[in-house]
């Protein structure tokens, strides 16, 4: 096999056009000599409905617009390309994963589930995670999230959970929250719910960026070899970045000063060389072990700990290209789990069964035709041959007089694939039941993982738990709601539960006794919250925090840092501390009252990149003030102090040298300063190496989490 980014770049190519020295035409290729003015029945008479140029213009300017996506629908995407670092034919018959070296051409699709097309990227939500492989054998389709459980166990709730977190229909409003009564109504009477709602709740559900998050297939698939073979198999994406994530108080003001954060993250690192990567993992649990564990693998609710099943890496996507054009890209790309080429294939997880149906369903409602793939990025680079015709916006021009199979006529083709030729052929699985709408009792475990997840938790992400539950449950107007939440919560750690009692000024209710229900729909308002909870194999897990993470990488690459600047700065400082950021891939930027730029103390100028005004400390990972002749200026200026105060409330580094230091110390924040608190980095010799040295180690260290003072182990 060749490698086909270029492939398929050429391919997409074919469907563009740029416009570049080229005359202005309708949409059928008659040149226009007049775009500005419609045709009048004289000058200042009535436009005549003659004028078949601008009836085509806003004709198709009235149907630019497509259904957005129910869910999803903000987002973000990127060509790429995935190169495989250790083939696995003794497990998949797959093609793009059998040799050394081959890369498959991508374009993924990082998105927020809740908001609408025109919600803010840091909202507290789960984040989607799709990856379209363009491979030899046709579409492969990735389409997970960046966290490795969901909600629900059965696809049939779908609806309804997303019915319940959306705005309340009655006023459309929250947007893009779940803080609100229907979405805690409806997980509080679901107790398969807590799992993803504890890391819903956790700092996994306010990412620093698209580039530093885990992408998880949440399912559980299977891998077939050539000689049909199966084992079961979980599917990551772990960043070279490392996870990271920013605080709630951060996450609201960054909406407000850029809602594009994320997207424009993604763009910007993009265009300037930094490109994302992620490495592909996989968990092999073979099939004699389906049984094994005190979980099902076939519970989309519960994840394989890394600690009984490692993850090995087999591979690397990099994302090195913008889209050319948002809406023909990004907002037309259809994902589909049900896109599978050989040596992958599907588990009875009933939520993937599910969403088989779905995926289909909505991309014809969305893009409005079957042959949604035809759309340039989505059609397959491998040669697609069959018996369908015609349907809404067909593109594909088929000649002659046949269109079913079998015939004669056309001489029998296209022909059936044989297996051994690379044909599809589902796992030979058996299956023997009767029907019947329920669930295995082994789903019924709803509390085992959640104490999984929240005993893995520093105790400063257990503190942020216990914050964003008080906000969440803050927001819910019926009391009842509360009260079936803080019991719920008393099963996972009744620390917990007291603790976000105490913030709502509540008390946590006694655990009734009621029968568990197996998942079915619950016949009183506390539910089956009773169920039992499995003991645990694994007790506490560190790739479930991020702090503690083993991809928690220390690398400041890409990393933003706000340079906070007056009249009189040391350009020595400034550059000094620039160029030993660039040598790490981050990047400094001049903040200053003005926009413009700032003459230095050695009578030079220096530009500035933004002002007070068009920034905030929200936006940048750390704070460095140089060393400047000018400090009361920076002393007596509010937006200063605001800076700092941001910056230090959100444990983030915050620098200063030379006569800068005056600057800290005279700020409010030197009252609550500890002494050995790292993450404050001062020198008095203006841009020393020494200095500058400990200031890009402090960086790599993200946040300084010790500020917190009602940390969770405290309380």
């Amino acid at each position: 096999m060749k490698n086909l980014q270029d492939d398929k770049q050429r391919d997409l190519l074919k469907n563009k056009s740029d416009g570049i020295n080229k005359f202005l035409t309708t949409n059928q290729g008659l040149k226009i000599n007049d775009d500005n003015n419609s045709l009048k029945a004289g000058e200042r008479g009535p436009t005549l409905l003659e004028d078949f140029i601008l009836r085509e213009k806003i004709t198709h300017f009235d149907h630019e617009r497509i259904p957005e996506r129910i869910v999803h629908a903000r987002g973000s995407g990127a060509h790429g390309f995935f190169e495989v670092t250790n083939p696995i034919p003794e497990l998949t018959k797959a093609g793009f994963l059998q040799t050394m070296g081959l890369k498959t051409p991508v374009f993924t699709r990082f998105s927020v589930v809740t908001g609408s097309r025109g919600s803010t990227d840091l909202a507290r939500d789960v984040r989607g995670f799709a990856v379209k492989f363009y491979t030899q054998e046709g579409i492969h389709d990735f389409v997970g999230n960046n966290m490795p459980v969901f909600f629900i166990q059965d696809a049939n709730k779908f609806p309804d959970l997303v019915h319940a977190v959306k705005p309340e229909p009655h006023n459309e409003i929250p947007q893009a929250a779940s803080a609100h009564d229907t979405f805690w109504d409806f997980v509080s009477l679901m107790p398969e719910s807590m799992h993803n709602v504890l890391w819903l709740m956790s700092d996994r559900a306010i990412p620093r960026s698209y580039r530093m998050m885990e992408g998880f297939g949440i399912h559980t698939f299977r891998l077939i070899n050539e000689a049909n073979e199966s084992v079961f198999v979980k599917f990551h994406w772990k960043p070279k970045l490392g996870t990271h994530a920013v605080v709630w108080d951060e996450a609201q003001k960054i909406s407000g000063k850029n809602s594009d954060f994320h997207r424009q993250d993604l763009w910007d690192a993009i265009e300037m060389g930094n490109f994302p990567e992620w490495e592909l993992g996989i968990q092999i649990i073979p099939a004699a072990d389906e049984h094994k564990y005190e979980f099902d693998l076939l519970d989309p609710t519960k994840l394989v700990p890394e600690e009984l099943v490692p993850v090995t890496i087999i591979g690397r996507m990099v994302l090195n290209k913008n889209p050319d054009n948002f809406f023909a890209e990004t907002e037309q790309i259809a994902f589909h789990p049900g896109h599978m080429v050989p040596g992958i294939d599907f588990s009875n997880d009933p939520l993937l069964q599910g969403r088989l149906f779905s995926y289909t369903d909505t991309q014809l409602s969305r893009l409005g035709s079957p042959n949604f793939h035809e759309i340039p990025i989505n059609r397959s680079i491998a040669p697609v041959h069959n018996n369908q015709r015609e349907g809404h916006m067909r593109q594909e021009i088929n000649k002659g007089r046949v269109s079913y199979h079998p015939n004669s006529l056309g001489s029998g083709c296209p022909f059936q694939t044989k297996i051994s030729e690379g044909g599809f052929s589902s796992f030979n699985e058996r299956i023997d039941a009767h029907k019947i709408r329920g669930r295995s009792k082994s789903f019924n475990d709803h509390f085992g993982q959640s104490k999984l997840f929240f005993n893995s938790q520093t105790p400063a992400e257990k503190s942020h738990i216990v914050k964003a539950l008080r906000f969440e449950l803050g927001k819910v107007e019926t009391t009842t709601i509360r009260v079936r939440m803080l019991g719920l919560l008393s099963q996972v750690d009744m620390q917990l539960a007291e603790q976000v009692a105490k913030g709502l000024g509540a008390t946590v209710p006694p655990i009734l006794e009621k029968p568990i229900n197996h998942g079915v729909s619950p016949e009183n308002e506390m539910g089956d919250q009773e169920s039992q909870t499995v003991k645990q194999l694994v007790s506490s897990s560190d790739a479930l925090t991020m702090i503690k993470n083993p991809i928690n990488s220390s690398t400041i690459a890409t990393r933003r840092v706000g340079i906070i600047c007056a009249e009189g700065v040391s350009e020595t400082s400034v550059l000094n501390m620039k160029e030993a950021l660039i040598k790490h891939d981050a990047k400094g930027f001049i903040i200053a009252p003005h926009l413009g730029n700032l003459q230095t103390k050695e009578n030079g100028a220096i530009a500035i990149d933004f002002s007070f005004l068009t920034t905030s400390s929200v936006l940048f990972d750390a704070i460095y003030i140089p060393h400047t002749t000018n400090v009361t200026s920076l002393i007596e200026n509010e937006d200063v102090q605001e800076f700092l105060n941001d910056a230090y409330k959100h444990c983030k580094v915050i620098a200063a040298d030379g006569e800068a230091k005056k600057v800290i110390q005279a700020v409010s924040l030197s009252s609550k300063i500890k002494e050995d608190d790292k993450g404050i980095i001062i020198s008095d010799n203006a841009a020393s190496s020494e200095f500058i040295e400990q200031f890009i180690e402090a960086m790599g260290k993200h946040r300084f989490w010790d500020r917190e003072e009602n940390l969770y182990n405290k309380k």
